[in-house]
């Protein structure tokens, strides 16, 4: 497309061309559409994240140990990485709640604090959704001499 323009000396006819870029889409791609992160995916992701703290010797109580001790059994399942965590997820902002054991002899303020950074730096870099609070819950010490509760083979 061609325009006639005037110049400032006031020569007339001087030809300019000028192109029309066509925007699409309008705005960052990172703005169009929703992203949703399932309940599920935070939980994991915390889990994994207080595992890998010192002291922490499993996540989640008696009873629900138990059971996961006996569904890591099973052929074909895996180690459950949810077990002991919760969340509850919202658009922008997460809340978790966890339920640890932890080693004999390590301080308990300092694995929990431990866990509290980690979960949060995982869950706020991976998912990108604010961690308002982390509640620890410390349902038991795990004793040197204790053995791993395995429960006995149904099959011999």
């Amino acid at each position: 497309m061609t325009d006639m323009t005037t110049t400032p000396e006031g020569d007339q006819g001087a030809q300019v061309s000028t192109r029309r870029t066509t925007r699409r889409g309008g705005g960052d791609p990172a703005t169009r559409g929703r992203t949703t992160i399932a309940d599920g995916v935070v939980v994991k992701i915390a889990g994994l994240a207080a595992r890998d703290v010192v002291g922490v010797h499993a996540l989640g109580g008696g009873l629900a140990r138990t059971f996961g001790a006996v569904r890591d059994r099973v052929p074909g399942g895996s180690k459950s990485v949810t077990r002991g965590v919760k969340a509850e997820v919202g658009e922008v902002q997460t809340a978790l709640d966890l339920e640890i054991v932890v080693d004999y002899g390590v301080s308990i303020t300092d694995v929990a604090r431990a866990v509290r950074e980690n979960v949060i730096a995982a869950v706020e870099r991976m998912t990108g959704l604010e961690v308002v609070e982390v509640n620890i819950a410390v349902s038991d010490v795990k004793l040197p001499e204790e053995e791993e509760e395995e429960p006995e083979p149904r099959i011999q």
